[in-house]
C-alpha cells in the first residue's frame, strides 16, 4: 500500500451514525463478481464539503466514531488498511467483489 491514496468519509446521521469510507479513485464506481455487485456511490461515500483525507485524518474520524456507536460501511485497500490500523475489524471481516477489499461493521 503507497499511503499516497486519499480517502472520502462521509458521516451519516441517523439512529446510528453510518460513517461511509472509500479510497478517492473507488468513488463513482460499481464492481461486479458473479452475482454480487460493490457500487461505491459518490452520493453515499463523498460528502458534499468535504475534501479527501490523508491516512491520519481518517483514523482519527474512526477513532473518534467507535465512542459513537457507529457503523462503518469501508471500501478500498486504504481505507480497509486504516480500519485494521485502528482495530475495529480483523483480517477475517475483509470481503472482495473484484478485487476490492471491503466491510462492514457494527460496533
Amino acid at each position: 500500500m503507497t499511503g499516497k491514496t486519499k480517502m472520502f468519509v462521509k458521516i451519516i446521521e441517523s439512529y446510528r451514525n453510518v460513517v461511509a469510507i472509500a479510497d478517492e479513485e473507488l468513488v463513482g464506481k460499481k464492481f461486479f463478481e458473479g452475482n454480487k455487485q460493490l457500487d461505491v456511490k459518490e452520493s453515499f461515500y463523498k460528502s458534499e464539503s468535504e475534501n479527501s483525507l490523508s491516512k491520519e485524518e481518517v483514523k482519527e474520524i474512526i477513532l473518534e466514531m467507535t465512542k459513537e456507536d457507529a457503523t462503518f460501511n469501508i471500501v478500498g485497500k486504504e481505507s480497509v488498511a486504516c480500519a485494521l490500523e485502528t482495530g475495529i475489524i480483523k483480517k477475517e471481516a475483509i470481503m472482495k467483489i473484484d478485487g476490492i477489499p471491503y466491510s462492514l461493521v457494527l460496533l
